[in-house]
């Protein structure tokens, strides 16, 4: 389980002021209102910010950190990550996950079968998409939909997954 979580990737500054321009990678941007403090990662250190002000606008958000007051000083942020820590999250709902914990479960089939390994989370306009790679290197696309997805079992690692007629000979 990682620590830190990505929220956003800052894209450019914007204004003289030490505004950032933030491209969400968060399913809902708004979790920004309420975020207090951030963590980005340098080279040699994490850098730990505390939020002064959040905007939006169009698909960005625009963060002030109480820290930086100039232009010249945030630039060294361009192109980071935003991170925060578990504690600072967005409270889950009830079978509500982060894609980074999903990332490695073993996918087993209702009858018992061992599918293969969750390696990606294909975030789809409908519903999201398990991409599961099987122990002969092949990819196969499950979606999170309750016909599919019976369950997750986050201490023993594993998602039990019911395949319907025809799944494995689409994919």
């Amino acid at each position: 389980m990682e620590d830190l979580l990505r929220v956003g990737v800052i894209t450019s500054t914007h204004g003289i002021r030490g505004e950032v321009k933030v491209f969400p990678t968060t399913d809902d941007p708004a979790r920004f209102k309420k975020l207090k403090k951030c963590i980005i990662p340098l080279k040699r250190e994490n850098v730990e910010l505390e939020v002064a002000s959040v905007k939006f606008f169009k698909q960005y958000v625009i963060l002030k950190f109480k820290e930086y007051d100039n232009i010249n000083d945030i630039e060294q942020f361009v192109k980071k990550d935003i991170m925060v820590t578990r504690e600072n999250a967005v409270k889950l709902e009830p079978g509500e996950y982060f894609i980074c914990d999903l990332i490695g479960l073993t996918v087993v089939t209702d009858e018992g079968q061992t599918l293969g390994t969750l390696t990606e989370v294909l975030e789809t306009g409908a519903n999201n998409v398990y991409e599961v790679t099987t122990s002969d290197g092949k990819t196969v696309l499950i979606p999170v939909i309750d016909q599919c997805i019976i369950g997750h079992d986050m201490e023993k690692k594993t998602c039990t997954v019911h395949l319907l007629p025809g799944l494995l000979d689409i994919n």
